[in-house]
Parts: structure tokens; C-alpha cells; sequence
């Protein structure tokens, strides 16, 4: 223990020093913008609805990240809100606070259903890359291209004579003939 005496509480407010708090103190996020304790039920209910996964599903990781402690913020300053309306028995704004909140969730839930798309997108790629031969998952290059097959098929056909191949089976194929369209032979 120490051997100095604890500091006595000054009960006279007017000896009491003021107190100067920073107006963009993070604290102030678990008040509302007006930086009381208490909302309105009117003011509790104006807000808007969830983002949908398919509204998230356009955003980039840093928008989603963001969002993300936007919604836990939002959270603690309805969980604050909630406690203080118990604390006061005030009797008002249960309803409205659950309702915010749980639109506050819903959106917390389609960010996590978005990231988690993204995630099974991502294996997928990466397994499908692990059996490519030509990309390369430990290093640089990660991409080397190997001969495109399209291009030595053109060379092999135009060392003989083009197209007789495929003329010559067309000529081969039977012709069926439609009993309600006459065949072009005929025509």
C-alpha cells in the first residue's frame, strides 16, 4: 500500500473545475449525433433498411470493412441507449431500439454471407489454378501462357488443301429430308 493519503471527493459543485472534453472524443459514438443519452421513439424509428447481400456483393473489401464497424458502432450506441432507457425507466423506445437493431444485424449478416462467397469464389480459383500447368502459385511469373493450340491447328490445315477435308464430309453426311419442307437439292 501506499503511504500517501487517497484525494478526497470536492461535493461543493462550486468549487469543482470544469472539466474540458474533446468534441471528437471516440466515447461520443455511443451517444447519438446530438450527444444525448436518449432518443425519441420518432428519432429511433427514422432509419432505413438493411443493405441486401446482392447490394454487397458490388462493394470492395475496404467498403465492406467499413460498413462493418459503421454497423458495430451502430450496435453499441443502441445497446447504450437501451441501457440507459432500463437505467431511467423511462418506458419508451424498446420497441423502436429492437427494430433499429435488428436491421443493424441483418445487414451484419449479408456482409458475412457476401465475404464468405467470396471466400468459396477464391478456393475454387485456387484449386482450379493448382492443376493448371501454366499457372504458377509460388512465384513470378504466376501466369505463363504456353502455345495456343488453335494456332498450330491453323498451320497443320493450311499445309494441305483448305477446307477439302471439310467438304468431303459434308458429302459423306446422309441428307434427311423433312416431309413438310422440301430438301435445297430438290428446290
Amino acid at each position: 500500500m501506499s503511504k500517501e493519503p487517497l484525494p478526497q471527493p470536492v461535493l461543493d459543485p462550486a468549487r469543482r473545475s470544469k472539466v474540458k472534453v474533446d468534441e471528437n472524443h471516440g466515447l461520443w459514438g455511443f451517444f447519438n449525433k446530438d450527444k444525448k443519452s436518449l432518443t425519441t421513439p420518432e428519432q429511433e424509428a427514422a432509419h432505413g433498411r438493411p443493405w441486401s447481400v446482392e447490394e454487397l456483393r458490388h462493394k470492395s473489401f475496404e467498403d465492406l470493412h467499413s460498413l462493418w464497424w459503421v454497423c458495430v458502432k451502430e450496435r453499441n450506441r443502441i445497446a447504450t441507449e437501451k441501457y440507459e432507457r432500463n437505467r431511467v425507466k423511462a418506458g419508451y423506445g424498446d420497441y423502436e431500439g429492437q427494430e433499429r437493431e435488428r436491421a443493424v444485424r441483418v445487414t451484419q449478416r449479408a456482409i458475412k454471407h457476401a465475404l464468405t462467397e467470396r471466400w468459396y469464389a477464391h478456393e475454387e480459383a485456387r484449386k482450379i489454378a493448382r492443376d493448371d500447368p501454366e499457372v504458377n502459385l509460388k512465384g513470378e511469373p504466376a501466369y505463363t501462357p504456353t502455345e495456343f493450340e488453335y494456332e498450330s491447328a491453323k498451320e497443320e490445315q493450311t499445309e494441305g488443301e483448305p477446307g477439302k477435308e471439310l467438304a468431303s464430309q459434308i458429302e459423306e453426311a446422309p441428307q434427311e429430308r423433312s416431309p413438310t419442307r422440301p430438301s435445297l437439292a430438290t428446290a
